[in-house]
């Protein structure tokens, strides 16, 4: 059997972390793994989090299993924090748990399949590179169209609305919700209205990835474009992850949410994704989903997550602004949020940006800003002069 596959080519991010563990330079700097980064260099435990794992270990007396939908407190917890605590989408939501964003867009692609598999899924790039393989690996047709122009770093509007003008009906959307990966560039609230607008006038299914949220403008600041989406059609799929604003990012928690206008289709939507989750992963893991349920049951926790987290915010957008002002031909980085930002430049010249200078960013030209410090903003912009890439 085994000899009938042919090799695959190694993953090109984990490449890129064995290559700078490899690398003995002291100046290096690591821009490649889209992990958050204190001022110690470290990817540190959050406090909250460490306070809900003991309170864990001495109350919890059981790890039985959770069943296919996992925790649904977790799942209604997030729910405020997510769509508001406005009432309106109570009775149009139903969630469940999945193993982090990447479980959450796959079962999503999957009801898609399942409910219309003849549906296009239109995708912006660049994008995040697994979102075409996991929709296209559950049977799912994608349309690609150019949603930023990395030479002048805008986004190409009128790309987007010719894209989503030409859709059909019942096509799907995918959308980033806010702190867009690679690019860190997002829809104006104008754009997302006249977007808004076009989804219901098309028919079209948004299905917005918010792995995100609080990494931007804060946590109601983020969640402001996804949730007005949702006031405007009358159904949506939502990927939430925790992965990142919790920092709990080997304990793969998520969620998906489908909303729908049409309460007798609540049940339906519900009943399939719990049976396609069976068949996926049988039952999610729980540690996760349990610490981020016990934050956010505590008011104290709560409250140390949310200073924690816009902490870390300030922090990323602090890099943004040291990057920016060391050099003019940067200064779009400082207007860009969440942990990205994608230069325009060749393969070829990422390499060399290793090999010379200790640079270390994806081929693509992403580059992790929560992985710098203030203080690498120069030799950073040294690096990029030299190479051709600033003026």
């Amino acid at each position: 059997m085994f000899e009938k596959l042919n090799n695959r080519p190694a993953d090109s991010l984990l490449a890129l972390i064995k290559a700078f563990q490899a690398d003995e330079r002291t100046g290096k700097i690591d821009l490649g793994v889209g992990v958050y980064r204190d001022a110690m260099g470290r990817t540190p435990v959050m406090r909250a989090v460490k306070a809900a794992e003991q309170f864990l270990l001495e109350s919890q007396d059981s790890k039985k299993y959770l069943g296919p939908e996992g925790d649904l407190q977790f799942v209604r917890l997030l729910q405020p924090i997510v769509f508001g605590k406005s009432p309106k989408f109570d009775h149009r939501l139903v969630g469940i748990q999945t193993p982090g964003g990447s479980g959450a867009l796959r079962l999503g692609a999957e009801l898609i399949q399942t409910a219309n598999p003849s549906a296009k899924v239109l995708l912006g790039t660049p994008s995040w590179p697994n979102h075409a393989p996991i929709f296209r690996s559950a049977g799912l047709a994608v349309k690609e169209y150019a949603f930023v122009d990395l030479t002048l770093q805008q986004v190409k509007f009128e790309s987007v609305i010719d894209a989503l003008s030409s859709a059909g009906e019942g096509d799907v959307v995918l959308l980033h919700g806010c702190c867009h990966n690679p690019t860190g560039i997002d829809f104006t609230m104008e754009q997302w209205r006249e977007i808004a607008e076009l989804l219901v006038a098309q028919k079209l299914v948004p299905f917005i990835d918010l792995a995100y949220q609080g990494l931007g403008d804060g946590l109601e600041q983020d969640a402001a474009p996804t949730r007005m989406i949702l006031d405007a059609v009358d159904e949506a799929l939502i990927a939430y992850s925790c992965d990142k604003n919790f920092g709990l990012y080997r304990e793969r928690v998520g969620a998906l949410y489908a909303m729908t206008r049409n309460v007798d289709d609540i049940g339906k939507a519900e009943s399939n994704m719990a049976a396609l989750a069976r068949v996926n992963w049988s039952m999610p893991p729980d540690h996760g989903a349990a610490i981020v349920r016990t934050i956010l049951e505590s008011s104290e926790m709560s409250a140390m997550w949310r200073t924690e987290l816009e902490e870390m915010c300030q922090r990323v957008n602090g890099n943004r602004a040291s990057l920016a002002a060391a050099a003019p031909d940067l200064a779009f980085i400082r207007r860009q949020r969440g942990l990205f930002s994608n230069l325009s430049m060749s393969k070829e010249t990422a390499g060399a940006l290793r090999a010379k200078h200790g640079i270390y960013m994806a081929d693509s030209g992403r580059m992790n800003l929560a992985g710098m410090q203030p203080a690498d903003a120069g030799p950073i912009v040294t690096a990029l002069r030299a190479e051709g890439c600033l003026k």
